[in-house]
């Protein structure tokens, strides 16, 4: 069951991480977003007048930071566990600012990702507990 868990959380670290790379670096490389087909009046409300802050913030923390996560949990590092649902926090804690920031919800965006979240943090958990009980 540990084996399963822990490829369910590798699983999931990469797919943030390499779509978090993807959408950042596409941010960072056309910071109009109409790479990503998202106009710039999304940041009507927010601090930043282009996408290239959020998309290397993106980049960096939703991407890098979930992909080295994901490789520590490959060597299986006993850091793992707490790192993965410091992840899920995180990208739940992205989104959340995110909505409040741009002011609107997409679903078929949000939702998906909020669940990635939940699951980071409730498979870095078990991963928790199951060292402990060992």
């Amino acid at each position: 069951m540990r084996t399963s868990t822990r490829i369910t959380a590798i699983a999931l670290l990469f797919f943030n991480a390499l779509s978090a790379m993807y959408g950042g670096g596409s941010l960072i490389y056309d910071p109009s977003g109409d790479f990503l087909q998202m106009p710039i009046e999304l940041l009507e409300h927010t601090p930043f007048r282009s996408y290239l802050i959020p998309g290397m913030i993106l980049f960096a923390v939703n991407g890098v930071f979930n992909l080295w996560v994901g490789i520590i949990g490959l060597r299986r590092n006993r850091q793992f566990p707490r790192l993965t649902m410091l992840c899920g926090a995180v990208l739940i804690i992205w989104l959340t600012i995110q909505i409040i920031m741009i002011r609107d919800f997409f679903v078929y965006a949000h939702v998906p990702y909020y669940l990635v979240g939940l699951l980071l943090a409730l498979v870095g958990f078990k991963l928790s507990l199951q060292n402990r009980s060992s």
